[in-house]
């Protein structure tokens, strides 16, 4: 395994979900009153896109680390 693509995988990781988890809490409190659940399709806003991606290089970088 190599180490340092591992390290890199799983800190984007971390990030990406730290990151998304924040945006949605934003994107929730803009649109919605606090007695109203959000909506499903709060995972479909373009501001989240940015945080799949950076997902997905985690988790392809993370599958590479392992292979190695």
């Amino acid at each position: 395994m190599d180490w340092t693509l591992g390290f890199v995988g799983i800190t984007c990781l971390v990030i990406g979900l730290v990151g998304q988890a924040f945006t949605m809490r934003k994107i929730r409190l803009t649109t919605y009153k606090d007695e109203d659940l959000g909506s499903a399709n709060i995972f479909l806003n373009p501001k989240n896109f940015k945080w799949y991606v950076l997902l997905g290089v985690g988790i392809i970088l993370w599958y590479v680390a392992e292979r190695a």
